[in-house]
Formats: structure tokens, sequence, C-alpha cells
């Protein structure tokens, strides 16, 4: 026992350090793990009839005339499983001519509703990129604390990639210059990796990606919006709905409004 206790006492120093060290990895490997599972902590709800990502504090859905009449003050007071619909998306153009049938009622109703609001303009790539501006800029006004205007960007009709996305960074130039904000650009995966990234990387992204548990292979700061799910429903709307998260916690949400 002596013996036993005066090799420990000898080897006491060159002891210490390694275990030191064992026990910060295991610290951090624990802290990373839990940021793993908290990341792709989904849940079932009833009411919405999809998968969660309930790790995510804020909700939210886009909608378009496609969902008909909604009933915006039966959206905002859904509580499913403790989440809440807190921002919406409004479809309020295409092309150079079109406006969504939906839109100004939409707008006042969920603004009304107490809902935070974007208006998104869809893109379409044979047309005039000014003149789809200002298709837009004629249609929505936006007010302080609304969200930055958005770029639906999800056809490319086979256009010259070239011709495109200057064509894409026309329009964004012109709303830009209109609202005095930057505006967030709506996309999926395969467009993305195709024209946004490396392209416009400073402007606010929106993605659409229904594959994923979990962005980590987006290597982007600008990547503010998920939309993980086109097949939800809501009580107050019809047909199916689209769901998004917004990926950070309130104190950024300013980052991407006038």
């Amino acid at each position: 026992m002596e013996r036993i206790i005066l090799f420990l006492y000898r080897t006491r120093k060159t002891l210490v350090l390694p275990l030191l060290a064992i026990a910060v990895l295991f610290g951090l490997w624990w802290l990373f793990r839990e940021g793993e599972v908290q990341k792709r902590e989904w849940h079932y709800i009833p009411d919405f009839g999809i998968r969660v990502p309930t790790a995510y504090p804020i909700h939210g859905i886009d909608v378009s005339h496609h969902n008909k009449k909604i009933n915006w003050q039966k959206v905002r007071r859904i509580q499913a499983n403790g989440i809440g619909l807190q921002f919406v998306f409004v479809k309020a153009t295409e092309g150079v001519t079109l406006v969504d049938r939906q839109f100004k009622t939409n707008w006042r109703e969920a603004g009304k509703a107490g809902l935070k609001r974007g208006a998104y303009h869809f893109y379409h790539p044979r047309r005039d990129a000014e003149k789809q501006a200002k298709n837009f800029i004629k249609t929505v006004d936006l007010d302080a604390g609304d969200f930055a205007p958005v770029l639906d960007f999800e056809i490319d009709w086979n256009v010259n990639s070239e011709k495109l996305i200057a064509d894409l960074q026309l329009w964004l130039n012109l709303v830009e210059n209109h609202y005095g904000v930057k505006p967030i650009i709506y996309t999926n995966r395969h467009f993305y990796r195709r024209y946004i990234a490396g392209n416009f990387d400073d402007y606010p992204l929106w993605l659409a990606d229904y594959t994923k548990e979990h962005l980590d292979d987006y290597q982007t700061e600008r990547l503010y919006f998920w939309q993980h799910n086109k097949g939800g429903s809501v009580s107050g709307i019809r047909g199916q709905v689209d769901f998004n998260v917004f990926l950070f916690d309130s104190t950024r949400v300013q980052e991407v409004c006038l």
C-alpha cells in the first residue's frame, strides 16, 4: 500500500494534465452532441399534419391565391403542441403584369391579425427584369417592421446563365434602391448551388429544402429562413400550406426587415 501511495504521489504531476485534457475533450464532445441533438429535434404535430423542427422558436407559412380565402384570426390563434405561427410571406406579383388576386386581402388581414408580414415576387426568367421589378414596386407598400421584399426564384427555363444572373441582379438592384433594404432571395437547393452561391452571397437567403434534417452543409451566414415542408395543414386555410422556420432567435429578425 505504501508503495502505491508513493507511486501516485511521484506521478501526480504527469497524470494531472492528461486527465484534465480528457475532461475538457469530454466536455466539448458533450456540448457538441447536445447541439446536434437539438438541431435534429423534430416532432410530429397532428394539427399541422407534418413533422416540425421544434428546436427553432419562430415558425411561419407562405400563401398565395391558391389557398383561397383565409381566416387570418384563426391562423393567428393556433397553438399546436405549444407552437404558434408568427410570420407569413404573401405572394404579391408574378412576371411583368400579374398581381396575385388575394394579395391585398391577405396583406391587410394578416397585418390585422398581428402576423409579421413579407411580400414576394415570382420571377419569370424570360420576362423583362426591370418591368418585373416595377410590377412589384407599384403593387407593394412596405412599412417599418415588415420583412424585406422577396425574389422568388425557382424556374430558369434554360435561359443562358450569364443573362439570367445579370437580370436577377437588375431586379435586386431596382427593388433595393426603392425600399432601401437588400431583398431576400427564395430558391431551392439546386438553384442555390447553380446560380446563387458565389454570385449573390451578400443577400439574405430563404431556402426550400425538404430533404434535410438540418442545414449544416449550407456554408453561408446569410441563410435566415428554411422552408422545410410544403404539405402542411393549418386551421383557417384551405389546401396544403408551406411551412417555414426562422433559423435564429427573435433578436436577429430585424436584420431582414425594413
